[in-house]
C-alpha cells in the first residue's frame, strides 16, 4: 500500500509540474497582455491604488452607502489574507534555495505584470456581481465569466469548472489542509506543541469567524492583516538592519545572478539562468495569485465608488504581497547568507531570525506561520464559500462550513503531499477558464478604464 501511494505521489505530482510549466507561461503571457490593454496602468497608477489602501487603513470613510457586503480596506484586507501566506516565508526561500537570488529580480518582474492582472480581476469582479437572494454580493470570476462572454453555452461551462475547482482548492489544496498542516509543523518543530493541539486551537478560531461570514471575515482580517505584516516588517527590519552592509550586496546578487548562472556556495547547490527565471516566475505568480481568479471573489464585495477604484487597490495588493513582504524575506535571507545554508523553506527565513535574534527569532517565525497561515484559512473560506454557493445555492452555506472546519483539523494531523500536489491541479483548472476571460473581456477593462480616466484625469477629482 505505501509503494502504492509513493508512486500514486510520484504520478500526480509529475502532472502538476507539467501542467505548471505551461500555465506559468500563459499566467504571464496574460498579464503583458493586460499590461498593454490597461496603458501600463500598473506603474501609472500605483501611488493611486496605494492611497486608497492608505485611507481605507487610517479609517477614512464615505457617509454615503453603497451596493457591497463590506468597505473595500476589508475587502483588500480578506484578499491579502488569503494571499499572504506561507508561501510568503518559505517559498520565497526555496526561491533561493532552487534558482538562486537571481530568481528575485525575475519575482519582481512577475509582480510588477501581476498587477495588471490583479487589477483587471478586481474590476470585472466588481462590474459582474450579482445579488443573493437575501441581499448579500455574489461575485467573482464565475459571474463575470456567465454574465460577460458572448457564448452563453461555453461561459456556463467555463463558469462551473472555476466554481468545482475554486471549491476543491479551498477545501483540499493550498487554502485549507496546508495552510493547517504548516502551521501545526511549524509549532510542534520549534515549541514541541502537538500538532493535535495546534489543529484543535485553529479549527475553534476559523470556525468562530467564518460562522459570520463575509463579515465577520472582513472586520478580523481588517484588523489581522495590518498587524501580521507589521510584526513580519519590525522585525524583518531587525534582522536587515543588523546585517546591513550586507544589503548592497544582496541587491547585486540579485541582478547579477538575473543573467547569469549562481556558483555551488557551502549548501547552495547552483542555479542556471534558465532555474532563476522559472522558480522567480513560479513563486511571483503563484504568492501573489494574480490570474488564479481567487481574489476577485472578495474584491467583488466592496463597497466601493466604481470598479476602477476596486481595481486600483488591487494592484495595491500585489505590490505589498510581492514587492514589499516577499523582499523582505529574500532580503532576509541573503543578508545573513543562509541562502548558502543548504535550508529549505521556512527553515532558512527560521535559521536567519535564530541566527540575528537568538532569543525571539524562533518565536516570530512560528507566530508570522501562524498569523499568515490563519489568515490565509479566512480568506479561502470565503472562496470556496462563494463558488459552492454559485454551483448548489445559498442552502449549501452550513455544511460547507462544517466540511471546512473539520478539514482544519484533519490537515493540521496528515501528511498532505499528495493532497497538496492534487490542489496545484485544481488551481491550474481554476485559473485556466478565469485567463480565458480576462483575455476575452480585456477589452471591456481597456473601455472602463479609459472612460474613468477620461472623466477624472486624477483620482481626487472624483466626488465622493
Amino acid at each position: 500500500m505505501e509503494g502504492f501511494y509513493v508512486a500514486l505521489t510520484h504520478w500526480v505530482t509529475t502532472i502538476a509540474d507539467n501542467i505548471w510549466s505551461y500555465m506559468l507561461f500563459v499566467l504571464f503571457a496574460v498579464g503583458a497582455w493586460l499590461t498593454i490593454k490597461t496603458r501600463f496602468i500598473q506603474f501609472l497608477r500605483l501611488k493611486d491604488g496605494m492611497n486608497l489602501i492608505f485611507a481605507g487603513f487610517l479609517g477614512k470613510k464615505s457617509g454615503r452607502k453603497r451596493e457591497g457586503d463590506v468597505s473595500p480596506f476589508a475587502a483588500l484586507s480578506t484578499a491579502l489574507a488569503a494571499t499572504v501566506g506561507n508561501g510568503n516565508i518559505g517559498g520565497v526561500a526555496t526561491a533561493l534555495f532552487t534558482g538562486g537570488p537571481g530568481a528575485i529580480f525575475w519575482m519582481w518582474i512577475c509582480g510588477f505584470v501581476g498587477m495588471a492582472t490583479k487589477y483587471s480581476e478586481a474590476l470585472l469582479g466588481v462590474k459582474f456581481r450579482e445579488k443573493y437572494p437575501d441581499g448579500s454580493i455574489a461575485g467573482g470570476p464565475m459571474y463575470y465569466i456567465k454574465n460577460g462572454l458572448k457564448h452563453k453555452g461555453i461561459a456556463r461551462v467555463l463558469a462551473a469548472i472555476f466554481a468545482v475547482c475554486g471549491a476543491f482548492a479551498a477545501l483540499f489544496g493550498t487554502g485549507n489542509m496546508m495552510q493547517a498542516n504548516q502551521m501545526a509543523l511549524a509549532f510542534n518543530s520549534e515549541f514541541g506543541v502537538p500538532k493535535m493541539i495546534t489543529g484543535m486551537i485553529v479549527t475553534v478560531l476559523v470556525g468562530l469567524v467564518i460562522i459570520g461570514g463575509i463579515k465577520r471575515i472582513g472586520a478580523v482580517a481588517e484588523k489581522l492583516v495590518p498587524t501580521m505584516v507589521i510584526i513580519y516588517f519590525v522585525f524583518g527590519f531587525i534582522v536587515i538592519f543588523v546585517h546591513i552592509t550586507e544589503i548592497p550586496q544582496a541587491f547585486f546578487l540579485i541582478f547579477k545572478h538575473a543573467f547569469t548562472p549562481s556558483a555551488a556556495l557551502g549548501g547552495f547547490m547552483g542555479a542556471t539562468v534558465k532555474q532563476a527565471l522559472s522558480m522567480g516566475f513560479r513563486r511571483g505568480l503563484l504568492t501573489n495569485e494574480a490570474g488564479l481568479g481567487s481574489a476577485p471573489i472578495a474584491h467583488a464585495a466592496a463597497q466601493t465608488p466604481s470598479p476602477v477604484h476596486q481595481g486600483l487597490i488591487g494592484i495595491g495588493e500585489v505590490f505589498i504581497d510581492t514587492i514589499v513582504v516577499c523582499t523582505i524575506t529574500a532580503l532576509i535571507n541573503l543578508s545573513t547568507g543562509m541562502w548558502q545554508s543548504g535550508l529549505d523553506g521556512t527553515a532558512m527565513t527560521a535559521a536567519s531570525f535564530s541566527k540575528t535574534i537568538p532569543l525571539a527569532g524562533g518565536l516570530v517565525v512560528a507566530l508570522s506561520s501562524f498569523l499568515f497561515g490563519y489568515s490565509t484559512l479566512l480568506g479561502w473560506y470565503y472562496y470556496g464559500e462563494q463558488c459552492m454557493k454559485y454551483l448548489f445555492g445559498i442552502k449549501i452555506t452550513y455544511p460547507y462550513r462544517v466540511i471546512y472546519v473539520a478539514l482544519v483539523l484533519i490537515g493540521s494531523l496528515i501528511s498532505i503531499q499528495l493532497v497538496f500536489f492534487i490542489g496545484d491541479i485544481a488551481n491550474a483548472f481554476m485559473a485556466l477558464p478565469n485567463l480565458i476571460a480576462l483575455t476575452l473581456l480585456s477589452g471591456i477593462v481597456a473601455q472602463t478604464t479609459k472612460s474613468f480616466f477620461q472623466k477624472y484625469h486624477r483620482l481626487e477629482d472624483f466626488k465622493d
